[in-house]
């Protein structure tokens, strides 16, 4: 069996699934800076007879499926297989593994370091100081740029999964409140609560959302929810920016009604004068969609794939918990 590669994957990965299955054929799409075109990825399928596919972001559409009916695996390094047309791999009877939580850590370290930084005010602080603007006494910075500490703050988390339950991990060193809302997560920790979605935004210094786009969640953070917010409380988004209306994110940022948000997504990336408009707010603290961006989320999306490929083939098991369609394949619907 041969497994093609075109997701970043370290050597030592490479190597174990070799012993698993083979054969590999690593192409990594950082080598051209570019996800395989649906075209490409079909010719590399049949020029390596591959029997196994492991992607990151290149479109495994139906088309590709189609046409390479000799797959047995799709795997694809990511938080949600998005870019696989699940029904048809379901419907040819394919696995689709993926890579929940593998940026988990990232996230959370950067959630941790950009609240610092925005309560500390160290961007503003920073600019002030290169700008040559410490003209007077020693006590110019220390009073203007004077913040907040995050320890003892209450943080509201909009979704509670992996990424969730790190960033309150790391919370408990800073003897932070953590309340959590999601209708399908209940935590055994008691220094969690879990509250209602009004909860959340009315109780909290800190509000966090950790949401996956679905139909369910597309603008479900709106004004109603904004309105709740105490007056210097913190937003951040570190998930999909249309979970949230951005109309009234941008309302509520312009009048405000509250301290600012922290945005590391946004409704075109790259963005566009819409988007500039929330990014350019003084209250604002933007990164461009780095909070997962770390070389160490590779590791873990190696670790993370190889573990499941592992039960699979060993055990021919469909028992794995980052099978993505597992309901689909064991009813047949």
């Amino acid at each position: 069996m041969t497994v093609l590669i075109t997701a970043p994957y370290n050597e030592r990965g490479r190597k174990e699934l070799e012993g698993l299955f083979g054969a590999v054929v690593y192409q990594s799409w950082k080598g051209r800076g570019r996800a395989f075109r649906e075209d490409e990825l079909i010719q590399l399928i049949k020029n390596t007879d591959a029997t196994g596919l492991i992607a990151e972001l290149d479109q495994v559409t139906e088309h590709v499926l189609q046409s390479s009916p000799e797959l047995a695996f799709v795997g694809v390094c990511r938080g949600m297989p998005s870019n696989v047309d699940i029904k048809a791999a379901t419907k040819r009877g394919i696995p689709v593994f993926y890579t929940p939580a593998r940026n988990a850590q990232a996230v959370a370290e950067m959630f941790i370091g950009n609240i610092i930084t925005f309560l500390r005010h160290t961007m503003p602080s920073n600019q002030w100081l290169k700008d040559g603007k410490w003209n007077r006494d020693y006590l110019q910075a220390y009073v203007q740029f004077k913040g907040n500490e995050i320890t003892g703050k209450t943080v509201g988390m909009v979704g509670f999964g992996a990424v969730g339950q790190r960033i309150a991990k790391l919370l408990t060193a800073f003897d932070c409140k953590v309340k959590y809302y999601d209708p399908f997560v209940t935590h055994d920790n008691p220094q969690y609560e879990k509250v209602a979605l009004e909860n959340i935004f009315s109780d909290s210094d800190i509000v966090s959302v950790h949401l996956p786009r679905t139909e369910e969640t597309a603008g479900l953070i709106s004004q109603a929810y904004f309105d709740l917010m105490k007056k210097d409380a913190v937003f951040v988004n570190t998930s999909r920016a249309v979970v949230v209306n951005r109309e009234d994110l941008l309302a509520v940022l312009k009048q405000n009604k509250i301290r600012g948000a922290i945005l590391d997504v946004f409704y075109n990336e790259p963005p566009e004068s819409s988007d500039y408009e929330l990014i350019s707010l003084p209250n604002v603290l933007a990164t461009p969609h780095l909070a997962g961006a770390t070389y160490e989320v590779e590791d873990h999306h190696v670790a993370i794939m190889n573990g499941a490929l592992k039960k699979w083939k060993t055990e021919q098991t469909l028992a794995i918990p980052t099978l993505y369609n597992k309901k689909e394949l064991e009813t047949g619907v």
